[in-house]
């Protein structure tokens, strides 16, 4: 069939928009940088979903977290604390007081509230023996997360004289993480973690994967004091 001018002239148009149009496609420029962060921030922070409810089971029974108890060492760092001064990690994790410690970042807005929520109920149903264990999270995010903002973290999460929270240089960061097998590349994809020791340097660790809720928590401290 042959066309007619009338027919064939629209005919053309089509076809050259949609060759502008892939070739427009093929040659858009990559996302920027900043681009990708915001991308890779939504969708990978953190590796448990904001709204997972801690320590619940899930619809096939099965745990919400594991549980696991492992050997650590902990290294010879220096962090620093919320007044500003340094502080060495080991003498921080007081072996002469059961340890309960978590990696935070202040502004996580996923994994990290529940983390320091659960810390907090734990606080409150320890009472007046919080006194007796030491509570400890570490920033990931130290460029971020100075002193200052620790301090107002803490006074947000009504953390008392027990509860302390570290920054310090990435590169110590990143090697405590190490240290406790929580180093997962970024802040963006770090995993819910807590971790229980009882009063003994040389004691095994008990090591929670999971959003976990308060009673999770308290319920592996009367473990660990049932067997000191």
């Amino acid at each position: 069939m042959s066309l007619t001018p009338d027919r064939a002239i629209p005919l053309v148009s089509a076809l050259a928009v949609a060759l502008l149009l892939g070739f427009a496609t093929a040659t858009a420029a990559p996302p920027s940088e900043d681009v990708q962060k915001e991308r890779e921030k939504k969708g990978s922070c953190c590796a448990a979903k904001a709204d997972e409810k801690p320590g619940e089971p899930k619809p096939d029974g099965r745990k919400g977290y594991s549980r696991s108890v492992e050997e650590l060492t902990v290294p010879d760092l220096t962090l620093v604390g919320m007044d500003g001064r340094r502080v060495a990690l080991r003498e921080v994790l007081d072996p002469g007081r059961p340890v309960l410690l978590n990696f935070i970042f202040t502004t996580c807005t996923t994994i990290c509230p529940v983390l320091s929520a659960t810390f907090a109920s734990v606080q409150d149903g320890l009472g007046d023996d919080a006194a007796n264990y030491q509570m400890v999270s570490i920033s990931i995010d130290p460029e971020r997360d100075t002193p200052t903002r620790l301090r107002e973290y803490a006074t947000r999460h009504h953390a008392g004289p027990q509860w302390v929270f570290l920054t310090g240089p990435i590169e110590t960061i990143k090697a405590a993480q190490a240290a406790f097998d929580a180093d997962r590349g970024s802040k963006f994809s770090h995993s819910p973690l807590t971790f229980l020791r009882a009063a003994g340097e040389d004691e095994e660790w008990v090591r929670l994967e999971g959003l976990v809720g308060a009673k999770v928590v308290l319920d592996e401290i009367a473990a660990l004091r049932a067997v000191e």
